[in-house]
């Protein structure tokens, strides 16, 4: 395969940057898209703006990416981890920008961010483990009826559909991170989604997918929030692991609702910035269990390990002598 002077050079000044400050720009890309992409809903609707951006995301990260059926085939389980991950997103953004046309963004965010949560929260086995699940259920709960404000149940069903589907694309998209070198593989995913999107898209939007307003926005947020961000989360995931990676992403409900604000005026009441801030620390909190539990299985195997070593050599001395 051979990529564009552009994808290498893009390649090279990612992989000087660190991951966290890779993971936190995506963050900020994928929420200022899903801001601005409800400016041309009045024409094509969610299902047509997805179908757009995914369609232009692909085929600009094809142009920079070159993929050659050829490359992926040498490597086995390429093509079945690619058409997953396209999958995946399909699904995660149909979900997500329709539950973001029945509830405010920062909400939408906030339940998304749960999939990642599980992720990190996954393989506790302590009780205290659970309790950063108890602050982000009470946090999810301020969120859904915060301050008495009601939210669509579509919306929030939306919601944690997406949020399921963005986790199993953190899990596919670490193994295609660590299978597949550079982009081929992330091109061919958001390719193959766009194919996916593309019969709700036409048959929802039609004509109006033409439209001048609605490519360009399409457009801007196809590189803003799709290209950058997803070439930057693949970058991330070759350097951390997946829960890592879930945990960085605890900001992506506080700037979704940031966003909300800035450019579609949605405004949220105390109890509900209440419930974005329970989440986040939900998370902050999961990492430092997580982290404490990894060190301290570590230490026991160290010491673990001593005294069969010390066994070892004190079995390996009279033979010598013999």
């Amino acid at each position: 395969m051979q990529q564009s002077s552009t994808a290498q050079g893009l390649s090279a000044l990612a992989g000087n940057v660190p991951a966290p400050c890779l993971v936190l720009a995506g963050v900020c890309g994928i929420q200022f898209g899903a801001a601005l992409a409800p400016s041309a809903y009045p024409q094509a609707g969610a299902a047509g703006v997805v179908f757009l951006r995914l369609l232009i995301a692909g085929v600009v990260l094809c142009l920079l990416w070159r993929p050659r059926r050829q490359t992926l085939s040498e490597v086995k389980g390429a093509w079945g981890t690619v058409l997953a991950a396209g999958t995946l997103l399909a699904g995660h953004h149909i979900t997500f920008f329709e539950a973001v046309n029945h509830v405010p963004l920062g909400i939408v965010a906030t339940i998304e961010f749960l999939g990642p949560f599980t992720i990190a929260l996954a393989g506790s086995r302590r009780a205290i483990d659970l309790l950063p699940a108890c602050l982000a259920a009470g946090g999810v709960l301020l969120l859904s009826d915060g301050g008495g404000v009601s939210l669509s149940p579509a919306g929030l069903v939306l919601a944690a559909a997406a949020a399921s589907c963005w986790a199993g694309y953190i899990l596919v998209s670490a193994r295609m991170a660590t299978r597949l070198s550079g982009g081929q593989g992330l091109a061919l995913a958001i390719t193959w989604a766009a194919l996916l999107s593309a019969p709700y898209g036409i048959a929802h939007a039609g004509s109006a997918l033409l439209d001048a307003h609605v490519l360009c926005v399409a457009a801007i947020v196809a590189i803003a929030s799709s290209v950058l961000p997803y070439s930057l989360n693949l970058e991330a995931l070759r350097r951390i692991p997946p829960r890592v990676f879930g945990v960085l992403t605890s900001l992506e409900p506080a700037a979704g609702a940031v966003f909300g604000l800035a450019i579609l005026g949605q405004h949220l009441n105390w109890p509900q910035w209440l419930g974005i801030t329970a989440v986040a620390c939900a998370s902050i909190a999961a990492t430092y269990l997580g982290s404490r539990r990894r060190r301290a299985s570590r230490t026991r195997a160290t010491n673990d390990a001593a005294p069969e070593e010390s066994a070892d050599r004190n079995t390996q001395i009279p033979q010598a002598t013999q």
